[in-house]
């Protein structure tokens, strides 16, 4: 039987100010593993420390599987959440299948009025023989290539699949997670929001049009490479 080893990393970096969250946190979010043959049950928790009640909290629990071929398979689910005093709460779960040669990046976050209050992340990898654990140093630690989908449309959703396609194909990887979120406005249209690092980086109309919707796309791209310039830049500067 093959054995499935787990590599736990607690706070990943992708902050200008590398900060990491633990046990400190007033709401802890905690990424809970059990693994079943080939199967891995993933348990998204957050975890009241507070004596008083929380509400209006919001999670994402995201997977990123890359298979032997190289191909990747995402998974994402989000929602709303509140916790009792000194509550520990299970918010989502997912049940993954991983095979040899496969990798499996799964990541929580949680927000308090659109602010990141609290993560945690997990790589989980299969092998036919059981593997030295390894210590990874977060500066070693980088997540790339990752866009986060929270779009209510069919429209948010053919510019979603426009994007991850021409970003895909664009050869740069950034080392940020890229979400791109969808809220209501007048009729049917929708406004398309393009956020990094709790940054909003891009925002526009959406509209019924797939050229519109590759020309948005452009731009937006173009919008975010400006932007990992000046954080390699900031980022450069905060070592000197």
């Amino acid at each position: 039987m093959k054995k499935i080893i787990i590599k736990v990393i607690l706070g990943f970096i992708f902050l200008l100010n590398a900060t990491t969250f633990f046990s400190q946190e007033i709401v802890r979010a905690k990424i809970v593993a059990k693994v079943v043959d080939n199967f891995i049950d993933i348990k998204a928790v957050a975890q009241n420390n507070d004596p008083t009640f929380k509400d209006d909290y919001s999670y994402t629990l995201f997977s990123l599987k890359k298979g032997a071929q190289g191909n990747y398979s995402r998974n994402s689910q989000s929602g709303q959440f509140s916790l009792e005093p000194g509550e520990e709460k299970e918010l989502s779960s997912l049940k993954i299948n991983i095979q040899k040669d496969e990798e499996c990046k799964v990541f929580l976050f949680i927000r308090k009025d659109d602010v990141l209050i609290s993560k945690d992340s997990t790589i989980i990898y299969a092998a036919e023989k059981e593997k030295k654990r390894e210590v990874i140093k977060e500066s070693n630690f980088e997540i790339k290539g990752i866009v986060v989908e929270d779009v209510i449309t069919k429209i948010g959703k053919d510019f979603h699949d426009y994007f991850y396609q021409e970003y895909s194909n664009s050869g740069n990887q950034y080392p940020f997670i890229i979400n791109i979120k969808e809220k209501p406005y007048f009729g049917r249209s929708s406004i398309i929001t393009i956020e990094i690092e709790d940054q909003n980086i891009f925002e526009f109309y959406s509209k019924p049009d797939e050229e519109y919707l590759r020309s948005v796309v452009t731009a937006a791209l173009q919008k975010i490479n400006q932007f990992a310039i000046q954080r390699k830049l900031l980022y450069k500067n905060s070592r000197i």
